[in-house]
């Protein structure tokens, strides 16, 4: 599946203390880019140490890099939520 290969890849790359990726293609049933077999478009939320003094920019730079074959086949759409533990814990 796609999203065990993302999920795979973001914990190798950055050992996230928190990662969650969430298939939202259901809600973009009839939308450009959307499949009936499901996995185009999907939520990242992460926490990781790694992210910390890069740029909210460099943060999403980092995960396009490391998802650049997903991105470039089945993945339509790819939103981002990415912290350092500072940040998500001064979110509560």
């Amino acid at each position: 599946m796609i999203r065990d290969d993302m999920i795979a890849k973001l914990e190798q790359a950055l050992s996230p203390q928190s990662l969650e990726v969430i298939d939202e293609s259901h809600l973009h049933a009839g939308h450009a880019g959307s499949s009936d077999a499901g996995e185009t478009h999907f939520r990242v939320r992460m926490v990781a140490q790694s992210f910390d003094g890069l740029s909210r920019l460099q943060r999403q730079r980092k995960v396009f890099e490391l998802l650049a074959d997903e991105l470039a086949g089945p993945v339509h759409a790819l939103m981002l939520k990415l912290k350092t533990p500072q940040e998500a814990e001064q979110d509560g």
